[in-house]
C-alpha cells in the first residue's frame, strides 16, 4: 500500500506520521487489497480561540474509491474518528463483494449443483 501523509497550514512531525501509519494498519487488517491512501490533515483557523483540526483519506482499492473526512478539535481525535469511520466503510465494501461472488451459486438452478446419478 502507498501511502502519501500531507498538511495543510501544518507541520507533519514524525510523530503525526507514525500514528496515521500506525491506525492504518486496523484497515491493511480488515482489507488487504488496498491500493494506495492519501491523507491530508489541516487547521481551519476560523478564528483565534476556533481552530478546527480536520483529517481526510482517499482510499483507492481494487473497484471502488472511498473519500472520509473528519472533524474535531483535537488532531488526534480528528485521526481517530476518521479510522473509524473508514473502518465502517471498508468492511461494508469487504462484506458486498463477498456476498456477491457468492450470490451466483445461491442461484444456480438445483439440477446444476447435484451430481447425475447412473
Amino acid at each position: 500500500m502507498n501511502l502519501t501523509i500531507s498538511g495543510h497550514h501544518l507541520e507533519l512531525t514524525p510523530s503525526i506520521r507514525e500514528y496515521v501509519h500506525a491506525k492504518l494498519e486496523r484497515i491493511r487488517r480488515h482489507f488487504d487489497h488496498v491500493i494506495d491512501a492519501a491523507v491530508i490533515l489541516t487547521v481551519d483557523k476560523l478564528a483565534e480561540k476556533d481552530k478546527r483540526q480536520r483529517a481526510e483519506i482517499t482510499l483507492r482499492m481494487r473497484g471502488k474509491d472511498v473519500h472520509v473526512e473528519s472533524i474535531a478539535h483535537d488532531l488526534y481525535a480528528a485521526i481517530d474518528a476518521l479510522i473509524d469511520k473508514l473502518d465502517r466503510q471498508v468492511i461494508k465494501y469487504k462484506t458486498m463483494i463477498q456476498d456477491h461472488q457468492h450470490q451466483a451459486i445461491k442461484h444456480l438452478p438445483a439440477s446444476a449443483t447435484s451430481a447425475p446419478e447412473e
